[in-house]
């Protein structure tokens, strides 16, 4: 890095380049994932729930 200010000037250049994405885009992207982050805890949840349930009857716990 040989001078700082022609690479904070390219950093801003290529910051110009940048297309953002529109607020709709980010709300609908954003309630994606929210609802993939709730259908995971939903499954490992109950995949959670049978496995212990099974590993009880297997070790005799649950008679």
């Amino acid at each position: 890095m040989e001078n700082p200010v022609q690479f904070l000037q390219e950093v801003r250049a290529e910051g110009a380049k940048v297309t953002w994405p529109t607020r709709k885009e980010t709300l609908v992207t954003t309630g994606g994932v929210f609802m993939m982050v709730l259908a995971a805890s939903a499954f490992f949840f109950l995949a959670d729930q049978v496995l212990g349930v099974l590993v009880g009857f297997i070790i005799g716990i649950g008679r």
